[in-house]
């Protein structure tokens, strides 16, 4: 499985963000990060092999998380699915 890393100077945190490449709210999800100049990762689940897709649903999964579109973990122990622009603020310090 291959993350897009976009670079950014807000890098407190470690972002990783699970998306699917014609959700609207993932898209929304990026465009928030990338507006507040957030470093983060990205994959977009249904852009890869069915294999990766059973790893990232299991890590989900593992972590807590139910299987829904954007998940975002931060600093690799927290997650949040779906999480609203004022979550997000407040969670990455902005």
């Amino acid at each position: 499985m291959q993350a897009v890393k976009v670079f950014g100077k807000n890098n407190k945190h470690k972002v990783l963000l699970y998306a699917l490449s014609t959700c609207g709210w993932c898209k929304r999800a990026k465009r928030f990060l990338n507006d507040n100049d957030v470093e983060y990762e990205y994959v977009d689940v249904d852009l890869c092999k069915m294999e990766d897709k059973k790893i990232i649903r299991q890590d989900i999964q593992n972590r807590g998380g139910i299987l829904a579109y954007p998940t975002v973990i931060i600093d690799n122990n927290r997650l949040l699915t779906g999480p609203s622009p004022d979550k997000l603020r407040e969670v990455l310090e902005l």
